[in-house]
C-alpha cells in the first residue's frame, strides 16, 4: 500500500472512531437524561404515597412482593445474560452464541413485562384504576413508564438481532449492541429504586 493510501485508511478509521465515540457520549448523555426524568418521577410517587391516598388503597393494602420479586428476579437475571452477550462479542465469540444471549436476556425482558401486566390487570379487576386516587396514578404513570422502557428495549433487540442477520457483526452492529446493554443495564438500576420504593417500602 502507498504511503497516500495508508494515510487515507489511517484517517478513515480516526474518523470513525472519533463518530463512535461521538455517538457513545451523545448516548450518555440521553441516559442521563432518561434518569433525571424517573427521578421526578419517583418524587412524584413519594408525595403522592403521602397526600394523594384520598379514598382508595394505601401501598401497603395494594402491594405484596410476591410477584415483585419474580419480576426483579428476572430483570436482575437479563443484566447478568445480558453482560454474558456482549462479553462474548467483545472476545470474539460466534455472532449464533452472540444472538442466543440476546434471545435469553429479551425472554426474561418478556416475562417481566407479563408479571407486571398481570398485577395491573388484577389491580384494575379490584377497582384500583389511577381514577380512584392521585397515588395511584403516580403509582401506574412511574411503573408504567419503566414498562414502557422495557418493551423499546425488547423491540430494539429484535431490531438489533435481524440486522445481525442482515448485516453480520460489522462494527456499527456492535456500536448498537453497547448501547443497548447500556440501556438494558440503566433499566435494571432504576427498577432497584423502583421496587425499593414502591414495592417493598410500600409493603414494609
Amino acid at each position: 500500500m502507498s504511503n497516500t493510501g495508508a494515510a487515507h485508511a489511517a484517517s478513515h478509521d480516526h474518523g470513525h472512531h472519533d463518530k463512535t465515540g461521538t455517538v457513545i457520549f451523545g448516548f450518555w448523555i440521553f441516559l442521563m437524561s432518561d434518569l433525571i426524568a424517573f427521578s421526578l418521577m419517583i418524587a412524584n410517587y413519594a408525595d403522592a404515597e403521602w397526600h394523594g391516598i384520598a379514598n382508595g388503597p394505601s401501598p401497603h393494602e395494594l402491594f405484596s412482593l410476591g410477584l415483585p420479586t419474580i419480576e426483579t428476579m428476572a430483570l436482575l437475571i437479563s443484566t447478568f445474560t445480558f453482560g454474558i452477550c456482549t462479553l462474548g462479542m467483545k472476545y470474539g465469540a460466534s455472532m449464533k452464541r452472540t444472538v442466543g444471549w440476546l434471545v435469553v436476556t429479551l425472554a426474561l425482558g418478556a416475562i417481566f413485562l407479563g408479571i407486571e401486566l398481570y398485577e395491573f390487570h388484577e389491580f384494575w379487576t379490584e377497582g384500583n384504576t389511577p381514577q380512584v386516587s392521585g397515588f395511584l396514578t403516580a403509582y401506574y404513570s412511574l411503573v408504567g413508564l419503566h414498562g414502557l422502557h422495557v418493551t423499546s428495549g425488547i423491540i430494539w433487540g429484535i431490531l438489533l438481532m435481524v440486522q445481525m442477520k442482515t448485516f453480520g457483526m460489522n462494527d456499527l452492529i456492535k456500536s448498537r449492541l453497547v448501547r443497548l446493554g447500556l440501556f438494558w443495564h440503566m433499566l435494571d438500576i432504576v427498577w432497584i429504586a423502583l421496587f425499593t420504593k414502591v414495592y417493598l417500602m410500600g409493603v414494609l
